[in-house]
């Protein structure tokens, strides 16, 4: 019996052996069933041969077996030769095994840990006792194994060598793996950054895939811990071999120096060359000696160019280019023969306020300012004679071939109308005219091309008085006219519309006589009074206080009531009436009449006193006391009816 409790042991002994040695048995069930598949005898004999000095009672003999105080020692011996393991913590293992399902490691742990193959996979040549850093998820799990992570250990390292690049500004590589909206995704040791589009190069990108796949050296500029995002640059990279490379170029510059450039980047006010390391401005008005409208006309995107240096600034490394400069200035070129006079053929470039600019040849334009465009006077915006693309002809006014200016009129090529003027529009004489333009005091004519005039408002109307001379006629408007004065030399044409008919205020005059009544209509309520249209299209005008009716209310608009002319002015066209002063003259006529016949009453009774008076000096004393009564009667009332 003692026997075979000593091969059960050794049976254990050795499982815990194989184990050991190597891992293959790493499941329990193997072992289980290779347990059943053995028998002791099997065992016992691929132990050991036996032989016949081995004691199998040795043990019932007390051998081996130790006091409390040496087990006690070698099991701190046993323990010392074990290393300690802490969760979290990344630590160095030796590969020991590999099959399909994982990687055994032996990390000097009283277990071997097992890893996953499927972290293995950047690492196909992985061989058995290479040396592998690993991160501790768990030192035992519920099957009491170590449990250990390649991935989890390869990201903590990562994210240390990054936060390192980022406080120490070194230099890392990464893979561009994709591309997502708004740059690219870079794997940095098994992180995943984010490079912007802007920081990929100094240059605009326009094709982000071109970069997909490559190997690439970056800087950290951000890191998120809290989200773990970090974000990357490869222009820094670039700028900072630029910035010494700038130094070098602009040590080296010198103005007048032609260098070639490639176009970087094109914009509205120019364009932007870079010169091996160095941008430099093209201005747009130094791309071409003709006039453009915008750079994409004459250059396009990566296009190489020379240019020449105009100027630069040592400090802020600034560099004006020229490239138009590389060629002829086209005044040179311009025809020796031309001279102020000649007729000039061009296309119209430019339409501004005060003008228009006619391109002869590329590079040469002259300008027709607004007052050459046409011998009429009422030209007042060029857009109106002109637009851009226009091919025309033009005379030389002025030329300055050392100031590169010319001057340009196009209406001399035509005869001047004034000089006729005086003949064809004497004073007095009656012509139609087109209505051009209107102001506050007055209309402008054309009676031809190139002959204007002036309606001043008070010559538009005899009768009508017009505040503005929108209220009488419009733009376009046909008007018939006589020339009032004539100024050749100013070129001034003064004209009139009402003096076609006779004046009729000489005719008013006779009509609306003062204090004569005529029916007349509110057209127009004011603060001062009302406008009143009267007979014959005349129109007066009633103060306030003359507009109150007999029952105190006052006339209201497009009322219809009597009015007394009580001011006619013919020089000033002007005529006061009243509606008041018809009811008041009848009441105070009433009034009067009615005085009078108080007066005629009164004169009667004082003559029948005077009668009575008489009568009583020829009467007796006995009628005396009676004839007092009488008189005394009569005197009371002749005092009253002097008072009344």
């Amino acid at each position: 019996m003692a026997k075979k409790q000593v091969a059960e042991k050794e049976l254990a002994a050795k499982t815990a052996e194989l184990q050991g040695e190597g891992g293959r048995l790493t499941e329990k069930e193997t072992i289980e069933s290779e347990a059943d598949s053995v028998s002791i005898e099997s065992i016992k004999s691929s132990l050991a041969t036996p032989t016949e000095d081995f004691d199998w009672d040795a043990d019932e003999k007390v051998f081996g077996n130790y006091n409390d105080a040496d087990r006690k020692k070698f099991e701190d011996m046993y323990a010392g030769t074990f290393n300690q393991i802490t969760k979290g913590e990344i630590i160095s293992g030796i590969v020991v095994s590999i099959n399909n399902k994982d990687v055994v490691l032996n990390v000097g742990f009283k277990s071997d840990g097992l890893v996953s193959t499927s972290e293995f996979r950047d690492t196909p040549d992985l061989k058995i006792g290479d040396s592998v850093d690993v991160f501790v998820e768990a030192p035992e799990d519920a099957n009491g194994q170590l449990i250990l992570s390649r991935k989890r250990a390869k990201t903590q390292r990562s994210w240390e060598a990054i936060n390192e690049a980022l406080e120490n500004d070194r230099i890392i590589n990464g893979f561009v793996k994709s591309r997502t909206k708004g740059g690219l995704i870079v794997d940095i040791m098994g992180v995943e950054a984010f490079l912007p589009g802007s920081q990929i190069d100094i240059k605009p990108i326009r094709d982000y895939d071109v970069y997909v796949g490559k190997t690439m050296e970056f800087k950290v500029v951000k890191i998120n811990h809290e989200f773990k995002n970090v974000v990357v640059s490869h222009k820094v990279l670039i700028e900072d071999d630029l910035e010494s490379q700038k130094v070098e170029i602009v040590s080296k510059l010198e103005k007048g120096q032609v260098l070639e450039g490639t176009v970087k980047n094109i914009t509205d006010f120019g364009v932007f060359i870079d010169l091996g390391g160095v941008d430099g401005l093209l201005h747009i008005t130094d791309i071409s000696w003709g006039r453009i409208e915008h750079p994409k006309e004459v250059l396009s995107l990566d296009e190489k160019i020379n240019v020449v240096v105009l100027d630069f600034d040592d400090e802020k490394k600034r560099i004006a280019l020229g490239l138009k400069q590389l060629t002829p200035h086209p005044w040179e070129n311009l025809d020796a023969n031309l001279a102020v006079g000649s007729k000039v053929k061009g296309k119209i470039v430019t339409v501004a306020d005060y003008g228009a600019f006619l391109e002869i040849i590329p590079g040469v334009e002259g300008l027709i300012h607004v007052s050459e465009m046409s011998w009429s006077q009422n030209l007042r915006n060029p857009q109106e004679f002109l637009k851009v693309g226009d091919e025309i002809e033009a005379e030389v006014l002025t030329l300055d071939r050392d100031e590169r200016k010319m001057s340009l009129g196009i209406k001399q090529l035509s005869n001047d109308p004034w000089q006729e003027v005086a003949a064809k529009f004497p004073v007095g004489s009656k012509h139609t005219a087109t209505v051009k333009n209107m102001t506050n005091f007055g209309v402008f004519v054309e009676i031809e091309e190139g002959i204007d005039g002036l309606i001043h408002i008070s010559d538009l109307s005899w009768s009508k008085k017009v505040n503005h001379p929108n209220e009488f006629t419009k733009v376009g408007d046909v008007l018939d006219v006589v020339v009032l004065e004539l100024d050749v030399d100013n070129r001034k044409l003064s004209l009139g519309h009402k003096q076609l008919e006779e004046n009729p205020w000489d005719t008013f005059e006779t009509i609306f006589t003062l204090d004569s009544v005529h029916q007349g209509t509110v057209v127009k309520v004011t603060d001062k009074g009302a406008v009143i249209a009267l007979p014959y299209g005349v129109e007066g005008f009633v103060p306030t206080k003359h507009m109150v009716k007999e029952d105190g209310t006052s006339v209201k608009a497009e009322e219809t009531n009597d009015f007394k002319i009580i001011e006619f002015n013919k020089e000033a066209k002007r005529i006061v009436v009243s509606h008041a002063r018809i009811w008041e003259e009848v009441k105070a006529e009433a009034v009067a009449e009615e005085r009078n016949a108080k007066k005629k009453e009164a004169k009667a009774s004082i003559t029948a006193v005077k009668k009575v008076k008489d009568s009583v000096e020829k009467s007796t004393l006995g009628d005396l006391d009676v004839l007092a009564q009488l008189k005394s009667q009569l005197e009371g009332e002749e005092s009253k009816a002097k008072k009344g």
